[in-house]
């Protein structure tokens, strides 16, 4: 380990940005996210399609404005540190518990605090039809 926090600390620091991603945090701004988005962040979606920082920035936004909230469930958290100050965080993700999906992000430490650069998922479940 390259620094002086624990791997433990790192997870427990993540999973809590984390889910600022899948959820509603009224007091969240775009300002906000902009600030723990990197300005090379990719975005890889259990659709499959990519998304730029910009997407990702507009539709978190948007949720910060709706009243709905999505209540989310992570299991199975793990992480693997990179290169000095880049970690890699995996988990899975239970939406509205419905949508099961599998979930990758790479985030980079920096003086300016935690940036996500990456972020993929994949779907392991889908909602009934019905």
């Amino acid at each position: 380990m390259s620094s002086d926090i624990s791997l433990g600390e790192v997870l427990n620091e993540l999973m809590a940005r984390e889910f600022a991603f899948h959820s509603r945090d009224g007091e969240k701004t775009r300002c906000d996210f902009e600030h723990m988005i990197a300005t090379d962040f990719s975005e890889v979606g259990a659709s499959g399609r990519r998304y730029s920082r910009e997407d990702v920035l507009d539709v978190l936004e948007r949720r910060q404005s709706t009243a709905a909230d999505s209540v989310c469930e992570a299991s199975d958290a793990q992480v693997r540190e990179l290169a000095p100050d880049m970690y890699l965080i995996t988990y899975s993700l239970i939406q509205c518990q419905k949508r099961r999906t599998r979930r990758a992000s790479i985030w980079r430490r920096t003086p300016d605090g935690w940036k996500i650069v990456y972020h993929q998922g994949t779907v392991v479940t889908e909602p009934d039809a019905h």
